[in-house]
Formats: C-alpha cells, sequence, structure tokens
C-alpha cells in the first residue's frame, strides 16, 4: 500500500512538473538561427523533461513513421494513433490537413502521459499547393530573393495544414544528369548550389522559427548522393576529402550558417561507409567543426539498410551503429523503437547517445513554439489557389525559362520572340497540353487542375489576338505509335511558325528513382521532331525535361527553350517570354551534354597534362590524337554552365582589379581583398536582365585547382543603353582552398579573373599573390 501511494505521489509530481515546463515554455522565444547558439534557459527546460522521461518515452522520440501516402518501401504499421498515446512517436510525415495534423496532435498532448507534441513533415520541395518550378528550374534563375519568396509562400501554405517541416532544400552538387533526382538541386556548382541553399532555408524558417507560418528546413541528402556512380540512385559515392569539403559539402554548410533547424542522412555509400552510420561527416564535420544543434533524420529505411550495405547483420546492429555515428531520428525503420533498448539495457549502447538525440529533437520543437501551439486553426476548404502566390509562380516559371538558340535562318528573322505578323501556330508535342507534367517530381499537395498548360494560355492568347492556333499531340512521350506523326507534320506545313513541345514525364522519369542510362528524347518524340522540322518551317523547341543530350536534334530546329518542368503557372509564363511581353533571363545552373557518353561533365574540372584546346574536334590526327579527347565526340558541351541567351544585347567593359599583388599572409588573416570592377552595358534595344558571372583559375599552386571557379555574380536589370558599375570581392573566403596539408587557406598563385555572361566566356585580368 505505501508503495502504491509512493508512486502515486511521484506520478502526481511528475505531472505537475510537466505542466510547468509546457507553461513556461511560451516564454521560450527562438530566432529561427538561434538553435546554432545555446540558450541555457532552453537547455535547462529539456534537461528537466529529459528526466522525467522513460527509455521508453526517450526513444518515441526517435521515431518517424509515415501516416499518409507512403513515399518508399514503408513498415506496414497503421496503429499510429495507439503509438502516439503510448509516447512511441516523436514525428509523423505525408499527413496533410489542418484536421488530420489536429487530430494526432490532440491525442499527443491529452492522451500521451508528458504531452509532447508532435513534428508533422513532409516533402515540400518547389511549393505545397501551389507548385513552382522544380529547384532547378528555381536554380536557373539565379534570384536568391525570388527564391526565396517561393519557399516561404510555400511554408506560409503547408504551416496552415498543420506542416511545420519540410525535407526540403535538396543541396546535393550533381554533375551527372543520367541521375534523375538532378531536378531537385540547384545543379553543379557548389557556390551557386550554396546560395540557393541560404535562399531556400531562410524563406522555410523566415525571422523566427516559432512564426506559426515558418516550418523546420531540412537540408538534404547528407552527403555526397549526387555523386552517385553511373548516375544510378542510391549507389556507391567515392569523393576524395578534398573534394568533398570544397565541392560537396559547401551547400551544406552555408544551409548550417543560415540556421536550418535538420539535416537528412543520405542513402548511399560514401567511400565504403554509409552515410546514415558516417561519424567523419555526421559528428566530426557536422556537429564539431561546424557547431550544427539541430537534429539529423535518416532518409526513408536508410538505416534498416545498413543491413543490405553489408556493415550489419541484424537491426539492432544497424540501430546502434546509426545512432552512434549521430542520426537522431529513424524515418520509417522502426529500429530506434524495436532494438535499442535492450541494447541500452545491456550497455551495448551509449544512452548518454540517447539522451542526446532526444535533446536536439526536443530543441528543434521548442524553437517552432509546437509546445505552445500545437494546433493549427482548420480553415476549411478553399477555393482555389492563392492569387499571390500564383502570380509569384508565374514570375519565378518565366525567369527559369533558359533560351539556348534562337538562329536566324537565311533573310528571315529570328523565330523569337512571335512576330505580330504570324496569322497561324501550330503547337504540337505531348508536352503542349499535359497539366500534371507541368508540375514536376515532388509537387508536394499540386494539382494537375491548377496547372495552366502551353496549349491553354497560347489558346487564349491567340483568340485575342486573331491567330490560328493548330494543335497535334503528334506521340506519347513514352511509347505510344506514330500515327500522329503525319497529322502533325501536316500542320507544321500550314503553320507560319511551330512550337514543338517535348520531353519527359514528370512523375515516372525525373526525380527519385528516374535514373536514365539515355538521355536523349524518349520514346518517338525524336522521329516526331525529324518529321516536324522536315516541313520546312521555323521551329521553336521547348524542353520539358532535366538537362538532355540535344546535339543530334539542335541543329534541326532554329529556336531551343529549356523549360524544365515549370510549375502551375506554366503556360501563362511561357506564352509571356515566347511572345516578348518579358524577357529571357534564365541561366544555365547545369553543362547540357552533347552525348549521353560526356557523363559526368561539369565545368569547374581539373585541367589535364593534355589539354585537347583548340584540338577539340574530332577526329584528330598525328600528335593532335594524343590528347585527353574522344575518337567520336567533342569535349566541350553543347551549351556551357551559367549560358543563357536574351532578346537584347550586352557589352562587358575591361575589368580593372583593386591590387595587382599582394601577399598569402594578409588575404589569410582577412587584413586584404582584391576588388573586381568593371561596367555592364544593355547595347540592344529591349530591357533585359544580364547575370554577370565571376570566375577565376588559381595556377601555380601545391595542389591542382579547377580550370574555372564561380566565385560571384550579379543579377541586373538594364534598360536599353544603360549601364551598370558592379563591383566583386575577392578575399579569403573566396580564394582559399584545401591544400595538401589539409588546411583551407590561400597560397601563393597565379590568378586569372574573368567577368562574363557564362563559364566560357568573360574578359580577364590577371594578380599575383605573394608569400
Amino acid at each position: 500500500m505505501l508503495i502504491r501511494c509512493c508512486a502515486q505521489i511521484a506520478l502526481c509530481f511528475a505531472v505537475v512538473l510537466v505542466a510547468i515546463l509546457l507553461a513556461g515554455a511560451a516564454a521560450v522565444r527562438l530566432q529561427a538561427h538561434a538553435l546554432q547558439e545555446e540558450d541555457p534557459a532552453v537547455e535547462r527546460r529539456i534537461s528537466a523533461l529529459l528526466k522525467e522521461m522513460t527509455l521508453e518515452e526517450k526513444l518515441g522520440q526517435l521515431n518517424q513513421f509515415s501516416a499518409g501516402r507512403p513515399t518508399g518501401p514503408g513498415t506496414g504499421r497503421a496503429d499510429y494513433r495507439q503509438m502516439v498515446a503510448a509516447g512511441q512517436v516523436g514525428s509523423l510525415l505525408n499527413l496533410t490537413g489542418a484536421r488530420e495534423t489536429n487530430e494526432l496532435q490532440r491525442i499527443a498532448m491529452t492522451q500521451s502521459r508528458l504531452k509532447i507534441p508532435l513534428l508533422f513533415g513532409l516533402d515540400v520541395i518547389h511549393g505545397y499547393r501551389t507548385v513552382f518550378p522544380v529547384p532547378l528550374g528555381l536554380a536557373a534563375t539565379w534570384n536568391t530573393d525570388l527564391v526565396e519568396r517561393t519557399a516561404r509562400a510555400a511554408a506560409r501554405e503547408a504551416s496552415a495544414e498543420g506542416v511545420r517541416w519540410t525535407f526540403s532544400p535538396m543541396v546535393d552538387i550533381a554533375r551527372d544528369a543520367r541521375w534523375g533526382r538532378i531536378v531537385e538541386g540547384a545543379g553543379e556548382d557548389p557556390f551557386l548550389g550554396a546560395a540557393m541553399a541560404r535562399a531556400f532555408v531562410h524563406g522555410y524558417q523566415g525571422g523566427r522559427l516559432d512564426d506559426p507560418s515558418s516550418m523546420a528546413a531540412c537540408a538534404k541528402h547528407y552527403v555526397g548522393y549526387g555523386a552517385a556512380e553511373s548516375g544510378r540512385d542510391y549507389n556507391t559515392t567515392e569523393i576524395p576529402e578534398r573534394l568533398l569539403r570544397e565541392v560537396y559539402l559547401p551547400p551544406f554548410k552555408a544551409s548550417v550558417e543560415a540556421g536550418v533547424a535538420t539535416i537528412m542522412s543520405a542513402f548511399n555509400s560514401l567511400n565504403q561507409i554509409p552515410a546514415s552510420a558516417n561519424a567523419f561527416t555526421l559528428d566530426q564535420i557536422l556537429r564539431r567543426e561546424w557547431g550544427f544543434r539541430g537534429f539529423v533524420v535518416s532518409d526513408w529505411t536508410s538505416i534498416r539498410e545498413l543491413i543490405a550495405h553489408g556493415i550489419a547483420n541484424d537491426g539492432a546492429t544497424a540501430a546502434r551503429k546509426a545512432l552512434l555515428a549521430g542520426v537522431d531520428m529513424d524515418m520509417e525503420g522502426g529500429l530506434y523503437l524495436n532494438e535499442l533498448a535492450e541494447q541500452v539495457k545491456n550497455g551495448r549502447a551509449v544512452m548518454q547517445k540517447v539522451d542526446e538525440a532526444v535533446r536536439r529533437i526536443l530543441r528543434v520543437k521548442l524553437a517552432l513554439g509546437l509546445f505552445d501551439r500545437p494546433f493549427v486553426e482548420d480553415p476549411g476548404e478553399r477555393e482555389g489557389l492563392d492569387p499571390a502566390h500564383v502570380e509569384l509562380a508565374r514570375t519565378a516559371a518565366e525567369e527559369s525559362f533558359v533560351l539556348l538558340k534562337n538562329e536566324a535562318p537565311a533573310g528571315r528573322s529570328a523565330p523569337l520572340p512571335l512576330g505580330r505578323s504570324i496569322r497561324t501556330i501550330a503547337l504540337i508535342g505531348p508536352l503542349a497540353d499535359s497539366a500534371g507534367d507541368m508540375l514536376g517530381a515532388w509537387a508536394g499537395k499540386g494539382d494537375a487542375k491548377d496547372a495552366v498548360t502551353l496549349r491553354d494560355a497560347l489558346a487564349d492568347y491567340a483568340a485575342k489576338h486573331q491567330i490560328r492556333l493548330l494543335y497535334q499531340r503528334g506521340t506519347e512521350i513514352i511509347g505510344g505509335s506514330d500515327t500522329g506523326i503525319a497529322p502533325a507534320a501536316a500542320a507544321a506545313r500550314s503553320a507560319d511558325v511551330v512550337l514543338l513541345a517535348l520531353g519527359e514525364n514528370a512523375g515516372e522519369m525525373t526525380g527519385e528513382a528516374a535514373s536514365r542510362a539515355s538521355l536523349s528524347l524518349p520514346g518517338l518524340q525524336e522521329k516526331l521532331l525529324e518529321a516536324v522540322a522536315a516541313a520546312g518551317r521555323p521551329v521553336v523547341l521547348i524542353v520539358f525535361a532535366r538537362p538532355l543530350a540535344l546535339a543530334s536534334v539542335e541543329d534541326k530546329v532554329a529556336a531551343v527553350v529549356q523549360a524544365w518542368h515549370p510549375g502551375v503557372q506554366a503556360g501563362p509564363a511561357l506564352v509571356r517570354v515566347l511572345t516578348g511581353d518579358t524577357n529571357f533571363s534564365g541561366r544555365l545552373p547545369v553543362t547540357l551534354p552533347r552525348s549521353v557518353g560526356q557523363q559526368p561533365l561539369y565545368y569547374n574540372h581539373l585541367n589535364t597534362g593534355r589539354p585537347a584546346g583548340s584540338n577539340d574536334r574530332p577526329p584528330r590526327t598525328g600528335e593532335e590524337k594524343f590528347v585527353s579527347g574522344y575518337i567520336d565526340e567533342r569535349n566541350a558541351p553543347l551549351f556551357p554552365f551559367g549560358f543563357g541567351l536574351s532578346y537584347t544585347q550586352f557589352e562587358y567593359s575591361p575589368i580593372a582589379l583593386s591590387v595587382h599583388s599582394l601577399s598569402a599572409r594578409l588575404l589569410n588573416s582577412g587584413s586584404k581583398d582584391v576588388r573586381v570592377t568593371l561596367e555592364v552595358g544593355n547595347t540592344g534595344l529591349r530591357e533585359g536582365v544580364e547575370v554577370a558571372q565571376m570566375y577565376i583559375r588559381q595556377q601555380g599552386t601545391s595542389v591542382a585547382r579547377p580550370v574555372r571557379e564561380l566565385k560571384g555574380f550579379h543579377r541586373l536589370i538594364l534598360r536599353p543603353g544603360e549601364s551598370k558599375r558592379l563591383e566583386f570581392v575577392l578575399a579569403k573566403k573566396e580564394l582559399a582552398f584545401w591544400n595538401l596539408d589539409g588546411k583551407e587557406v590561400v597560397e601563393p598563385a597565379e590568378v586569372t579573373v574573368w567577368v562574363g555572361r557564362d563559364s566560357q566566356s568573360g574578359n580577364c585580368a590577371k594578380f599575383t599573390i605573394g608569400d
């Protein structure tokens, strides 16, 4: 009897203590970046709660399960309500809608012993209800302010329905277009990738994480996932440490510096150690070197997959290795819940690691304000999309489009912009009127009925301008027959200009588990293109796809537009740029290959002892043969990184440098830098946007440096005849690299600086870094 009374008293004390903790949580206000700074009051609050938690309740916080549409091989469980009530779940994903999230949250806040709120997550990758261009398309804008605004809009929509955690941004560097997930990131360059990572994090997390309209961001997939061997998803990666630190880690570091709340560990192995059990990257670099204080979540069942990787023979070992390496939350695997308790009791795992993981998760939940505001107001059924977000989606799409070619045939003007004299337009192709494919991979809660296709928008334009519009699908995206090709060619012959909309199926051919061994137009689309081009009319090819190898078809068309998958406002945005109502401003965030055999292909490569140089075009004979090149293809890309045309022309002045020589010592101390100045002018007849890009090359260093590296860019709007003065800064941050001694320092070198329109052009100047 006495024992029972003592137990009841202890339980009452615990309930009172938790109530005090929850009431006091309202006083804890954390700014979005404050997770990176220790707050003693917050840590004391977490410590008090940890003392009241049983081991089972602690392990419960380390588990995330999918309560909605699965996005991978799941556990098959459905008893989430009982698990939440028992304190066995820390987070749920794939559950959306205020009514649904509130229902599960109410169970956590009324039936679980300690009343710890759930954290609801979702892959909000490029929009929630309002779908923006895929991230690779957003990166093509080179407009970080715009990208931040799209992420902010997505956060507002998602958080209103209880989703306070997004598994975005994907900041993997991707140099191989065969990898389907290349469309989810910012491309091949670490400088541009870091800039886009910061923009996404700032947009999602806002000024304060505890603002109800903010959501926790998650930088993924940590790390090296984008370097998957052969471009095959989930595959092995081998990345030397210097390359890892200089190319693949910078966007993650930028995310941490921007205050990202969470990190997702990747599927791949990295240098023979699976990323979800890699203490070097998860603990040494992420936490010890960078000071990251948020939490790490595994990718979907990636802890369980340690068994398939071969570093664990059972679930218990996989769970222990992941936890000890630094993975705090197990997504959909269930191993932390089912396997760690016995190991902790038997001394096979360190209890301290469990407490650290729980602390990090609670820290994020407190930062989000979930303890004081666990529920969201149910707005009921909504009528359509937010008009302001739709307008933002149109702007984002317009700025994402890259004009790759716009050639005038002999005696004729360039096909774009579409002239007022055009009376008949043939719109052809399987992507011309495919609303669902406009949304792209990972379209959140996007609905195809909200997407406006090119056919829809062009029909409106044609009706207003008394233009005859001929539409033919021609063929399917994949498979199908060639019976529609002849009618499509007939329509082309009857038109003044042809708009040919080709590319990939967004749901099956891009994104996760969508690697391709071929980068040509799929199905019968190339056959359709050849038939349409043979009609003899100017053809504008619009490509809705990842970077494809288009060398075999590019010379058959007069113009090429890279449109990615542009979101709900695909049609109106395209019509505006095609007709010249607005100007093209997108620039490539990736290198476009001539052939799939060039993959991986990227601009910031190392030189060789036998570079092809001017001998790039095969066949080569005699001594010219013995260079680094192919016997059947050029080394050069079809279109280089940073490339993009406009309806106007720009001119760059010579570069002026603030100094022509300085010492590495002064640069390393931060007391000196190099200022790069020039003027950019619009010499054409239209207003336009130019993206001035600065690249450098260092020679004479202890390790070989890339032939060019992006170190700055300015996006500027210029009226006809207008010029603007630009200044770039080269300091330690831009000039340091990881040397032979494994230190990030500036070394003596001869430095060439280019400022121009892309990675293969620009005026140059040189300076010397001495001892």
